[in-house]
């Protein structure tokens, strides 16, 4: 019996080293592999449970079949959806973004950013009481508590008086918060239409690898405003006691834009509507001509395991490549893949100011121990690091780059948001939006400490023996 089940040990290692590394990066086939020759049974059935990165068929056609028609619908523009006149290289990442995410860079917009927690929550609040026709709502995480209680109420209200008001949050994202089964009584009792993002469901029928996530956060409001960004529906400490007790609380970044950046921006709201319910918002896919109430050109790059490529990361690379002077990122999990951190360390040793704001303590121990891991590559090149002082979490999503650009959303510059989950950035162009961040990114300075290389190297031989294994795990995608 032993010599049977060995002979199968050696079988299924001989398999899965012609079939792990198929469309996997090197270091991520790697880890799959010393994980089955290490552990061969569990690191089999892990693999089988979390291997596959793709969604459904179904769901890959209808993105497809979306891209083909927001594309037919830009292509017979008779004016061009931008006159953007800045640096070329501006242009040609606008290009990339058009070909891989099918959104056209658009201009005239106007952009406030909202760096407050609760200010973010009742400015979509204030938004909805003044809904006419619609509203769409999707966020990974949601909650009913004292701080969403306003927001949640307004969009009761506005079903109540015959606005369509459609709501989408991730199942399992909100599953794991504290008072799920109130938020899915208070939704059962309203009028608001709502639904699962990436149901896991076995009994209906509702299977995929377990950890891919919808972790986009859009709110459009009668296709005249859109909120999108970091922040979650949840009050600032996630309902944990834990956190309540020392004082930990997530710090966002929030946007609020008006112009034709909107529809384009309700084009991946639904478009995750379709694939979450099978309804065609067939008159929001077009993009009408809308006022100017301002003068950013902006673009939305959706991303995520529906595209046949990472569209974020390729933005993301191209943009930093494209620096000249200075790059100011802000990402709570700083977990790279190899050409993410070729880019960011080549351009800190080509002479481009480069800093990162990272927080000092993570709430996520794998996460956070895997991107210290990067920190002597990091700083070795030339990377200023600020840590951002615990016990706050410094949950906000965006960099900027020269005077030039400007992008923020939902995604971390990590393996996860590159290759698992559903994410939105929005890109937005010229010194206007970029010195509104440059703002915000002043404020995590002053209340942050730098990490310095020679402190670094005498930290404690455990801790970095704990950063480099949980370095491996990260790359189990």
């Amino acid at each position: 019996m032993l010599g049977a089940w060995a002979i199968a040990e050696v079988i299924m290692r001989i398999v899965l080293l012609g079939i792990i590394p198929g469309n996997r990066r090197p270091t991520t086939a790697m880890a799959w592999l010393l994980a089955v020759f290490l552990i061969p049974s569990v690191g089999f059935v892990l693999f089988l449970l979390f291997g596959n990165f793709k969604l459904s068929r179904r769901r890959r056609e209808q993105q497809e079949e979306v891209n083909r028609r927001v594309r037919a619908v830009t292509s017979d523009l008779s004016d061009p959806v931008s006159i953007y006149s800045g640096p070329e290289w501006v242009k040609s990442a606008g290009e990339l973004n058009h070909r891989l995410g099918s959104l056209p860079m658009v201009d005239g917009n106007k952009v406030e950013l909202i760096p407050g927690y609760e200010e973010s929550i009742k400015a979509m609040a204030e938004a909805v009481r003044g809904a006419k026709n619609y509203v769409n709502a999707e966020f990974y995480i949601m909650s009913s508590d004292s701080v969403t209680n306003e927001l949640l109420t307004e969009m009761e209200k506005a079903a109540e008086r015959g606005v369509t008001v459609r709501l989408l949050f991730d199942h399992i994202g909100t599953l794991r918060v504290k008072g799920y089964r109130r938020l899915i009584r208070r939704l059962k009792a309203g009028q608001i239409q709502w639904k699962r993002m990436l149901p896991l469901l076995p009994i209906h029928g509702q299977w995929r690898r377990p950890d891919l996530r919808n972790h986009r956060k859009i709110m459009v409001i009668d296709g005249q405003v859109a909120f999108t960004g970091s922040q979650n529906l949840i009050e600032p400490s996630y309902n944990n006691p834990k956190h309540h007790k020392v004082g930990r609380k997530w710090v966002e970044l929030m946007s609020r834009l008006e112009g034709p950046i909107v529809p384009t921006l309700n084009v991946v709201f639904a478009t995750d509507w379709l694939s979450e319910t099978d309804e065609s918002l067939e008159d929001q896919l077009r993009l009408p001509a809308l006022p100017s109430p301002g003068q950013v050109t902006a673009q939305v790059v959706p991303s995520g395991p529906g595209f046949a490529t990472e569209n974020n990361l390729r933005l993301f690379n191209t943009l930093i490549y494209s620096a000249q002077h200075r790059i100011s990122i802000c990402s709570p999990y700083f977990v790279p893949d190899d050409s993410l951190l070729y880019a960011i360390t080549t351009a800190a040793q080509r002479g481009v100011d480069v800093e990162l704001f990272v927080s000092e303590k993570g709430d996520q121990f794998l996460v956070h121990h895997a991107q210290r891991s990067y920190y002597e590559a990091l700083l070795d090149a030339g990377v200023r690091i600020y840590l951002y002082r615990a016990p706050y979490v410094l949950h906000a999503k965006h960099f900027t780059i020269d005077d030039e650009v400007a992008v923020l959303g939902s995604s971390n510059m990590d393996m996860r948001s590159f290759s698992l989950n559903m994410e939105v950035s929005v890109m937005l162009l010229g010194a206007e939006t970029v010195n509104l961040m440059r703002a915000v990114e002043s404020t995590y300075r002053e209340v942050s400490r730098e990490l310095m290389l020679e402190d670094w190297m005498d930290r404690p031989p455990l801790a970095k023996y704990v950063d480099n294994v949980a370095r491996l795990t990260a790359t189990l995608q």
